[in-house]
């Protein structure tokens, strides 16, 4: 597969990020033991978009209180949910996003708990933070704290006495990244299609909706928009009959995220009327991919790690199509604003 190295990826992902289990599961008990009010999930950009399903989870799965809020807002709103009986978590692949930065300090400064996702330590985020759990490297770094937040989410809700299943669950999220390099496979040739058909289209419709409602406002705008300069928009299926429908027509390119949480006819009830319109319909929907030995129980969560995975399998074959590195920026850490 075009830039993807499986045994990397199964070394990374699933041996070492894996190995950070007793870690996480030390600092969340550890939080819990002390009691705590609320817990907020912080970030910028993609950060906040990996904290949305997480948002969506504990609020489906538990009734601990919880707010996913964006670090530049959260710095001048005066939230007056936090306070030091407050868990925040933040994630910053380089350690470095000013407002994430900011945002720790914030939350520290009012006496909360800090816990943050790095991928390189001694980094100002890593270093503002009570507690840092550390990526491997900084390669598949996405892929790794969304195991991270799979574990520290479910250990959360577990230690609420919520979640008896979770050691089970934790021993299949062991089986998850083999089940992702067979998902990969099986998905790349029709990435790589989509890429060479779509590689001009000049704007593209994202639909999604509950734990995947974050990847689809990520898809869209850190990976169309910011390194592929596509005009692009993320609509939550809930939300599309209210506007967005009027804009779809015979060839506008709309890519539905299909996961198997309790959302899933949101989603089914755009593809119905999307099929009946456009010759542009492009789903892709976890449930195709066997990942074996996952539960059905559990298969609706892990929906979160599988389309994100699958995502970076249409970027890859995008950057190529277009002659577009992913890297490439104008502004983005390029000037001041």
């Amino acid at each position: 597969m075009l830039k993807f190295d499986a045994e990397l990826f199964l070394k990374i992902v699933g041996q070492e990020a894996l190995a950070q289990r007793p870690e996480i599961e030390r600092v969340v008990d550890e939080i819990a033991a002390k009691e705590f009010k609320n817990i907020f999930l912080i970030g910028s950009g993609g950060t906040i978009a990996m904290m949305y399903p997480f948002e969506y989870i504990l609020k489906s799965n538990s009734s601990l209180e919880v707010h996913a809020e964006i670090a530049a807002e959260l710095l001048v709103m005066n939230n007056r949910h936090l306070t030091k009986d407050s868990v925040c978590v933040f994630a910053s692949v380089t350690g470095t996003t000013k407002e994430t930065v900011a945002a720790a300090q914030f939350c520290k400064d009012k006496g909360a708990t800090t816990i943050g996702l790095v991928s390189k330590a001694g980094t100002p985020l890593a270093e503002a933070v009570d507690f840092c759990i550390l990526a491997p490297d900084e390669k598949h770094s996405f892929d790794t704290f969304f195991l991270y937040l799979q574990l520290l989410t479910f250990r959360l809700i577990h230690n609420n006495d919520e979640f008896p299943q979770y050691d089970q669950f934790a021993k299949e999220l062991d089986l998850l990244p083999q089940g992702i390099v067979q998902a990969l496979e099986a998905f790349d040739e029709r990435a790589e299609q989509f890429a060479i058909k779509h590689k001009d289209t000049g704007y593209q419709m994202l639909v999604g909706a509950g734990n995947l409602w974050g990847n689809t406002y990520s898809y869209a705008m850190c990976i169309l928009e910011e390194m592929q300069w596509i005009k692009s928009k993320s609509i939550h299926a809930a939300e599309f009959f209210h506007g967005t429908l009027e804009l779809v027509e015979e060839d506008t390119s709309v890519i539905l995220f299909k996961g198997e949480d309790e959302t899933r006819p949101l989603v089914e009830r755009v593809e119905r009327f999307a099929e009946k319109i456009t010759k542009e319909l492009f789903i892709l929907d976890t449930k195709d991919y066997a990942l074996d030995g996952i539960s059905e129980e559990f298969r609706k969560h892990f929906a979160i790690n599988v389309n994100w995975a699958l995502t970076g399998r249409i970027s890859v074959y995008l950057e190529r199509e277009r002659n577009h590195p992913l890297e490439l920026r104008r502004y983005y850490r390029k000037m001041e604003y």
